[in-house]
Parts: C-alpha cells; structure tokens; sequence
C-alpha cells in the first residue's frame, strides 16, 4: 500500500525508495558529526552507490572498507531495504 505506516518500501515520485541504516566508524565519526544514519537509495542500490550519495569531500574515500550487515562488501554489491552498512576508514597511527 502506498504510504502505509511501518511499510518497508516507500513510492517517492516514480521511483521505489529503501531505507539502510549506516554506521560510521573513526575520522567518519567527526566528519558527518553522529555515529550512524539513516539514508534513503532507490531500490536495487548498490554500495557504490551509496558511497556516492554519503561522500564527502575527504580524499580518503578510495580506501574505505564497507560492511554490509557485519560482512565485507565490493561495491558492485546490492543493497536491501534494512541493511547495515559500516563505513570503516584507513587506520593510522601505531607504535614509532
């Protein structure tokens, strides 16, 4: 049903639109300023593209790891309604 309350899928113009849930992890903390998010992709979304829609100006997005649902993922991997996708940035730092 269109604009059914709880419904998993919403109609927003012509296309089918999915909600996943996404964490953020390290320096992506700080730069979207919270811990996770809701973003909103037209179904059949891939992680390539979501990484387009969250992507910030910081050059270090070519290195971030991406979990889908506790599980690596490439970015030609297609996304569902309710996943949880964690944005790991490149760890620095260590013993000198």
């Amino acid at each position: 049903m269109f604009g059914e309350v709880g419904s998993q899928t919403s109609w927003v113009g012509y296309a089918v639109w999915m909600r996943v849930r996404v964490l953020y992890f390290g320096i992506l903390k700080d730069v979207f300023g919270c811990a996770g998010s809701d973003v909103l992709l037209a179904e059949g979304a891939s992680v390539a593209d979501l990484l387009r829609a969250v992507r910030g100006p910081e050059d270090f997005w070519d290195s971030i790891a991406v979990a889908v649902n506790q599980e690596y993922a490439k970015a030609e991997d297609l996304l569902k309604e309710g996943d949880e996708v964690a944005l790991l940035p490149p760890v620095s730092g260590g013993f000198g």
